[in-house]
């Protein structure tokens, strides 16, 4: 064990007492986390990662297992055409005008060389798929619970780091009032704990998606979504830095994720998106009520608007067969075998057994049909699969699915206001030394929307570099 627990020494009569130590302490055992504590470790310094939970990954386990990324090795075998650039208008256009500019520039430039490590020790991505918000195909597959498992064994051959769970940070500690972070105080089993940072701390806590009332404070809108992510998703980190005077971004723009299945004990986690494949998506009515080519965000507020909060995916045989069974968010067939689609022979069956009206949603599959052969959908213009991206397709083989889907908070996406170098910033946008952040729990980076993979990659990216910019830190 690298810090010295708590202990007593006599020196005359006075009573001294020593605290465990390290030169970077980071907060959240998710993919954000790891990647500090590796960056930080690289360094030579001593780490300790601490975990609130009793098992480590946070909502990465829970995630899609996608990340965005441009010009890869992978993407030029399947003969797929990207860029940096390209990456980095579809970040802007997604986001809107007002994301930190420099955060998407950061991403952009520097995502090839995290593909390179990730690859390094042994990251395997299987496939490139595109999704909401690509111009190209660009959310590289990997399994998410293999990937904290590998970067778990690679932290645990530093001796340098310490792995410590069921460590709940309680708060940080300052040097006087305005003075750098210099430590954490925990509470391990009842039992408080008071760890010092020599050089910094690094707050990758995730975001607040299982916080009822941060939700109610920036989020009432999204009342009728379900929850989901990370059972320790309550906002901890965002807090603690809160009370330092931390800056906040995107609170506003919290939305929820459309795709998730209506059953009660889903906890939001059972998702599938077959829209971007050629399905489409309607309410009770049968009727269409967006252009599901859109991201997944605004989807998800569109559905919100619905009688009940509900939709369904409707697509047919073809798009079915036609779907990869190595991307779970596109394949079908795990939700048939688990009773979770509904299956017909004809579309007015297929209302009958969902609950739409029949004539509602033949009339919207025959207005469709007809449009996908002019390439263009004349109700909401939809004009691709995906993002301008992949012909549109009609509806017309037997059999007929459907999959009853609604919006689900599973993660915040805003949080803290930090710069390139991930230092959290306070309210006058003046870093508060010592202390850095990275991932769910930070602001600015996807504003308005999201695009797939790119959460996922703006943790591992920025995670290394606040890692990185913690352990060297002048002190």
């Amino acid at each position: 064990m690298l810090g010295v627990w708590l202990g007593t020494s006599i020196a005359g009569s006075e009573l001294k007492i020593t605290m465990p130590e390290f030169g970077v302490i980071v907060l959240g055992a998710g993919l954000a986390g790891y990647c500090a504590a590796l960056a930080a470790a690289e360094t030579g310094a001593t780490v300790l990662l601490a975990e609130k939970c009793p098992e480590v990954g946070g909502s990465t386990v829970l995630s899609n297992g996608m990340m965005a990324f441009a010009s890869t090795p992978l993407q030029q075998k399947l003969g797929i055409k990207d860029s940096p650039s390209l990456l980095l208008d579809d970040l802007r256009a997604v986001g809107g005008p007002h994301t930190q500019d420099d955060l998407l520039r950061t991403y952009a430039s520097g995502q090839e060389e995290l593909y390179k490590w990730l690859t390094s020790i042994g990251i395997e991505f299987t496939n490139v798929e595109l999704s909401s918000g690509q111009s190209a195909e660009r959310s590289h597959a990997t399994d998410p619970g293999e990937l904290i498992a590998k970067l778990h064994s690679v932290a645990e051959s530093y001796i340098s780091l310490e792995i410590w769970t069921k460590t709940i940070a309680v708060r940080l500690n300052r040097s006087g009032n305005d003075g750098p972070v210099v430590g954490v105080i925990f509470d391990q089993n009842g039992k408080t704990i008071d760890v010092g940072a020599r050089r910094g701390v690094v707050i990758a806590t995730g975001g607040f998606s299982r916080s009822e009332e941060l939700l109610l404070n920036f989020a009432p809108n999204q009342a009728k979504a379900m929850r989901g992510g990370g059972r320790g998703n309550v906002g901890d980190g965002l807090r603690m830095a809160w009370r330092l005077g931390a800056g906040m971004r995107d609170m506003g723009e919290i939305k929820g994720t459309y795709g998730a299945h209506i059953s009660a004990d889903n906890d939001g986690q059972e998702m599938l998106l077959m829209f971007y494949r050629g399905g489409i998506i309607v309410n009770r009515g049968g009727k269409r009520f967006i252009d599901e080519s859109l991201s997944y965000k605004l989807l998800g507020d569109g559905c919100l608007a619905q009688e009940d909060a509900v939709s369904w995916e409707i697509f047919d045989q073809r798009i079915f067969d036609e779907s990869p069974s190595s991307v779970r968010l596109f394949d079908p067939r795990p939700a048939l075998n688990r009773g979770l689609l509904i299956k017909a022979s004809s579309i007015h069956a297929l209302a009958k057994m969902c609950g739409i009206d029949p004539a509602g949603l033949a009339q919207t599959i025959a207005t469709y049909n007809a449009d996908c052969l002019t390439g263009r959908d004349s109700v909401f213009g939809r004009d691709g699969l995906c993002n301008h991206i992949g012909k549109l397709v009609a509806i017309d083989k037997p059999m007929f699915f459907a999959y009853p889907a609604t919006t689900a908070v599973l993660a915040t996406y805003c949080g803290l206001t930090v710069d390139t170098l991930a230092n959290v910033l306070d309210v006058y946008e003046e870093p508060i030394e010592g202390l850095y952040a990275a991932g769910e729990v930070t602001g600015g980076f996807h504003g308005r929307a999201f695009m797939t993979g790119s959460s996922l990659g703006k943790s591992a990216l920025f995670g290394r570099i606040a890692g990185r910019e913690a352990a060297s830190r002048v002190i």
